[in-house]
């Protein structure tokens, strides 16, 4: 089979859409230890950062190819923020934490064995009661081989 190009930015830009569309914020939680990854150090948080990348909260954004680019304020400062797709681990909808979280090795960005699903279930949005539902929680997905 040949070779494909990675999955990844295809999927950020689609997941960027549905949550924009839906009327969300999105959020990229970007690791920061590659050398190429420029944001600003000080929000940097266990070796990643959390960012907001709404059209109102950035501008220039870029999300085409194999890059996440844009400016925007932190501390009143302009800071023009880079990183290769490959640093971005998820983005979701702060609202409700719907989105994706990308596996290490996944959608061919890396040459590493994995067990092929490359996709990881984002965490849950906090329960807050109001179903009525007493431990029956939400059916979770799982993937069949």
């Amino acid at each position: 089979m040949g070779s494909m190009m990675s999955l990844r930015p295809y999927l950020l830009r689609a997941y960027y859409d549905w949550i924009t569309d839906s009327d969300s914020t999105p959020y990229v939680v970007i690791d920061a230890a590659p050398l190429t990854v420029k944001v600003p150090d000080r929000y940097i948080e266990n070796g990643r950062i959390t960012l907001n990348i709404s059209q109102t909260a950035v501008n220039n954004l870029d999300l085409q190819g194999a890059k996440i680019q844009f400016d925007a304020s932190f501390g009143g400062n302009i800071y023009h923020v880079y990183a290769p797709i490959s640093a971005v681990l998820a983005i979701y909808a702060q609202e409700n934490g719907r989105g994706i979280v990308f596996s290490d090795g996944v959608l061919g960005d890396e040459d590493e064995d994995d067990d092929g699903d490359g996709i990881d279930e984002p965490p849950p949005p906090p329960h807050d009661g109001s179903d009525g539902a007493s431990g029956s929680g939400k059916p979770k997905l799982r993937i069949v081989k």
